[in-house]
């Protein structure tokens, strides 16, 4: 099943088109999901020679994923890293079965939103991009846990962390109409008394993490993920590219 965000239909000479979907006025266009075919083979292969986990809890989204030893760091957990550098949330919606629905998991602990709003998305469009993405996973998979991790405040991205806020609340928002749906702030932890990102957390590009910047987030993330955490309503590989 592939997700193809509600492509337009049109007839040329005599031919059903597959168009691109329309542009609500003030958006900006989807990057061609497609140029990661060879992540996603990459996964494809992986999997046919590898089991996998039943129940398990699958990390996906872009490079702050792909960089997140998770099997380290999450001890005796059953896992799955499916993070994918350099993607969108619109990307992670086209490859929802690939990377997420495949494996039936019991919990998604989804990353996007920093490379969207890098590339001039607004709040409103991220947004929208979140719900087609959680929708698809709840339709598919009733009984699935979604865990949304805030975007992260960077210093390479400082000039944008007004829009990431506004995306933040929003998303937030947004998890709160539905149990199975969690926000976590992984971002506040990454500012300093200043109010500025940390440095001793990001490399020298000023935007992925340090070993220091993951430890921040493993220990609010193991909270959010433990029954009965303070983020839980339940009770109950690496990725490709930077």
């Amino acid at each position: 099943m592939r997700f193809s965000r509600n492509p337009s239909l049109y007839v040329v000479a005599g031919f059903l088109v597959v168009g691109a979907p329309a542009l609500v006025s003030g958006q900006v266009a989807d990057p061609d999901a497609t140029r990661f075919e060879n992540a996603m083979a990459t996964f494809a292969r992986y999997d046919a020679k590898n089991s996998f986990p039943a129940d398990a809890t699958v990390f996906v989204g872009s490079s702050s994923i792909v960089g997140w030893d998770t099997g380290d760091r999450f001890p005796g957990m059953p896992l799955i890293n499916r993070g994918f550098g350099g993607s969108q949330m619109s990307d992670l919606v086209h490859y929802v079965e690939e990377t997420v629905l495949r494996y039936t998991p019991r919990t998604v602990v989804v990353y996007e939103g920093d490379n969207d709003t890098s590339a001039g998305k607004r709040s409103q469009q991220l947004l929208e991009d979140y719900q087609e993405f959680v929708e698809a996973v709840l339709t598919a998979q009733p009984s699935t846990r979604v865990v949304i991790l805030s975007i992260k405040p960077s210093l390479a991205r400082w000039n944008v962390w007004p829009e990431m806020q506004a995306s933040n609340a929003a998303i937030k928002a947004y998890s709160q109409t539905d149990a199975r749906v969690d926000f976590v702030d992984v971002g506040t932890a990454m500012l300093g008394v200043d109010g500025l990102p940390r440095p001793e957390l990001f490399v020298r590009d000023g935007l992925h993490m340090t070993p220091a910047g993951y430890d921040v987030w493993d220990e609010i993330v193991m909270e959010a993920l433990m029954p009965g955490g303070m983020h839980s309503r339940h009770v109950a590989g690496q990725g490709v590219g930077h």
